[in-house]
């Protein structure tokens, strides 16, 4: 009785490790896979931090009002944004404060949550950022997403007794400090010259032609017409294909888009003088060198920057005469005029859509090396 007493006790025990260790097992994946998440979510906003920036500037001018007097915050915002992101993937990662870490994942996701399940509602902008231009995903998916990694980091808050540091107090604070100087040195290199992971369409080495194009075989927008006609008081919906005869009264038409074909990588690419004459062909299969200068707000360049692009263009012109130079911006005809005049710069200034120029390259002013249409540099007005 005694032996058979203590092998069930025995086995009880054994089955409470095994559980045990099989929970520990799942919350520490749980703890990884959300940190990795908080990486990947930060590392690529890092690499773009303007691109962060802009899309806090359109979801504060969406939101309109009051919001939009806040535009001057989108810079700090975005980059304490991205350091946070970071700071708790790799604390929970590298398993530094993790109880505390917890917490602060917890707070953030339920702020995030919110504010995603807004946007999904009212869909201020198309695409919400969430991952930089690396991983586009709509709103609601974006919703659903912060969705399961709140309830994951939920569920790592249920096991935060287990979430024991394994560092020592000094060597933990040595590593936040490490986490915040390398987050922050990340963004500033990549503000400073140019984003070192290219997401957007106009990498080095993409012809931007071929890349407006549609291939022939490219599923096009498939739509719906729908007509509203009248007649005897009575209001009937008809198709294209069922218009009735003239004894109808035509009421309204409703445009449905049934199903979204190929949408090339680049759109709105257009270069435009100021009498709105189309240049973007002739710019584009020139078959020599062409030096794009982009700066969608000229106000906001400076002094030093268009000393330097100055400087640039006078080397570029000694080492080949036939080399084409154009200046690329928002700004409006009289802005150019006078930025032309107080610089004293002798080449052309064409308009293109702000959103493009900002798309195009992450610099005010910077400088894109083009050979019969086919991107072969770029660079930020502090590198060349």
């Amino acid at each position: 009785m005694f032996l058979k007493t203590k092998r069930a006790k025995h086995r009880k025990s054994t089955k409470s490790a095994n559980l045990l260790g099989t929970n520990q097992i799942l919350l520490h994946a749980n703890r990884i896979l959300i940190g990795l998440l908080f990486v990947f979510s930060g590392f690529v906003k890092a690499v773009d931090p303007l691109g962060t920036v802009y899309k806090i500037e359109d979801y504060l001018i969406a939101f309109d009002g009051f919001f939009v007097g806040l535009t001057f915050f989108a810079f700090p915002a975005a980059v304490c944004l991205i350091a946070i992101e970071l700071l708790i993937g790799l604390n929970l990662l590298f398993k530094v404060w993790p109880k505390i870490t917890s917490w602060v994942a917890l707070v953030f996701m339920l702020f995030m949550t919110a504010l995603t399940l807004y946007i999904a509602i009212y869909n201020p902008v198309s695409d919400c950022g969430c991952f930089g231009d690396a991983l586009v995903i709509s709103n609601w998916q974006t919703f659903f997403k912060d969705v399961v990694l709140l309830i994951m980091v939920i569920i790592l808050l249920f096991g935060k007794k287990q979430l024991r540091p394994i560092y020592q107090s000094r060597f933990e604070w040595t590593l936040v400090i490490l986490f915040v100087v390398l987050s922050f040195g990340f963004m500033a290199y990549n503000l400073t010259h140019l984003p070192v992971i290219d997401f957007r369409p106009y990498k080095i080495g993409v012809n931007i032609q071929e890349s407006m194009s549609y291939p022939k075989d490219a599923p096009r927008d498939e739509y719906e017409y729908v007509f509203t006609y009248k007649k005897d008081g009575v209001e009937k919906s008809f198709s294209l294909e069922e218009i009735p005869d003239s004894t109808w009264t035509f009421v309204s038409q409703e445009t449905k888009l049934i199903s979204e074909g190929y949408q090339p990588p680049i759109q709105d690419f257009e270069i435009l003088t100021a009498n709105y004459e189309d240049l973007t062909d002739e710019i584009l299969e020139y078959q020599g060198v062409t030096y794009l200068i982009i700066s969608y707000d000229l106000s906001l360049t400076s002094e030093k920057s268009m000393e330097r692009i100055k400087s640039f263009v006078t080397y570029q012109r000694q080492q080949d005469q036939d080399v084409k130079i154009y200046a690329l911006t928002a700004s409006s005809t009289d802005d150019i005029q006078d930025f032309k005049l107080k610089y004293d710069l002798d080449f052309p200034f064409y308009k293109m859509d702000p959103i493009t120029l900002k798309t195009m390259i992450r610099a005010n002013p910077g400088v894109m090396k083009l050979k019969t249409g086919t991107i072969k540099g770029k660079w930020n007005w502090r590198q060349i």
